[in-house]
């Protein structure tokens, strides 16, 4: 084995976000690529079903399917902010933005292409896919402002803590972002889709969920943030950034 191209976890070095402008990152690509096909996919095939489960001691509880995978895209949008920074985890945002617009165009205009003679599965197909440009609508507006909104409150934190206690910024900045999030989405996506009562019952439960979801999976976060900040040799603090989530520049 060549030990010369093995490399050495690089020292944590404490920077400003602006300290990072023509550095390269070993990671960001690959961070931003995920974070768009766990936000497609979540949206795509899990949203559309509710799904309903027996649990011990709780009794029936409903649930979008979604809420099973879409929670991951806010445990790396807090790694891409504790790592790079506000102002590249709000690129990232945009970038799923952009990504779920395209998305959502091909779902409708695939369903209204006229099927060719013979093709027997158009009925099921729009009956999966034909409601997908609300959902779509709902998901990216709930999505850009929950993003948003949870990667200021982990910043404002980090500065505020010193860089201490992720925990409390991790889990804190779910409560308020999951909690725009789900407040726009679930009653734009559904409402006069499902009864009044079932949307309810899925907003407050899906917003449970994700909030426990992400307490649950801390110990992932800490794992993957502490491994990305030494393959990068860098922790970044948001002090002078400009915080305005309407642009896509860093």
């Amino acid at each position: 084995m060549d030990t010369a191209k093995i490399e050495e976890p690089q020292a944590v070095v404490a920077v400003e976000a602006d300290a990072l402008a023509g550095r390269s990152l070993r990671f960001y690509d690959f961070a931003m690529a995920a974070f768009a096909v766990i936000l497609i996919c979540s949206n795509l095939i899990g949203a559309a079903k509710p799904a309903q489960i027996e649990a011990p001691l709780i009794g029936t509880v409903t649930f979008g399917a979604g809420i099973l995978f879409f929670p991951l895209s806010y445990v790396l949008g807090d790694v891409l902010t504790e790592v790079y920074g506000f102002a590249r985890a709000r690129r990232v945002v945009w970038v799923g933005f952009g990504a779920s617009i395209f998305a959502a165009a091909m779902s409708w205009f695939i369903v209204a292409l006229p099927p060719a003679d013979g093709y027997t599965g158009q009925a099921a197909l729009a009956e999966v896919f034909g409601q997908v440009p609300r959902i779509f609508l709902a998901s990216i507006i709930a999505f850009w402002a929950g993003e948003m909104a949870n990667a200021f409150v982990l910043a404002r934190m980090k500065v505020i803590t010193g860089g201490k206690h992720l925990w409390a910024r991790t889990i804190g900045s779910t409560v308020v972002g999951q909690g725009v999030d789900s407040l726009i989405f679930y009653p734009l996506a559904f409402l006069g889709v499902w009864e009044t009562s079932l949307v309810i019952q899925v907003l407050l439960t899906n917003y449970a969920l994700k909030v426990a979801w992400e307490t649950v999976l801390t110990p992932v976060t800490y794992r993957v943030v502490a491994y990305f900040k030494r393959a990068e040799g860098l922790d970044v603090f948001d002090r002078k950034t400009d915080f305005t989530p309407f642009k896509a520049s860093i």
